[in-house]
């Protein structure tokens, strides 16, 4: 499967070992989920490695139980110099039960060289794509 650059999809399987006392997805592996998809989607659009500098907001829509499929889908909406802004949407399903938004972020996330120094974004092929 590929996705554009600057786009991610992960699905993930809610299970009991990522639930809190009340069986649903605890908010710590929510956010880790977030942060992964924010991340893989700003690598693809830098082609380079990067690091997260800040979370604008994140928001908690809906509880997510145990059983049910995590669909998150990110996506670079801005691009600076070195810095990008990352937007994550997760919807939860499972069989017989529609598709509801029920998580939402948004990452902002730096290209860096093997330093850790922050980079400048080559959007030679950016451009060639959105052209």
């Amino acid at each position: 499967m590929t996705t554009p650059a600057g786009t991610a999809e992960l699905r993930e399987l809610v299970l009991p070992v990522h639930a809190n006392h009340r069986s649903t997805l605890f908010a710590g592996q929510a956010l880790g989920l977030l942060a992964k998809a924010a991340f893989l989607a700003a690598r693809s659009a830098a082609q380079a490695e990067v690091v997260m500098a800040g979370v604008t907001g994140v928001d908690f829509l809906s509880p997510v139980p145990v059983g049910h499929q995590l669909c998150l889908r990110a996506w670079v909406s801005r691009i600076g110099r070195s810095s990008m802004t990352v937007c994550v949407s997760g919807h939860s399903d499972s069989p017989g039960v529609p598709a509801d938004e029920v998580l939402k972020g948004v990452f902002e996330m730096v290209a860096v060289d093997a330093k850790g120094l922050p980079v400048a974004i080559d959007r030679s092929y950016i451009d060639k794509e959105t052209a």
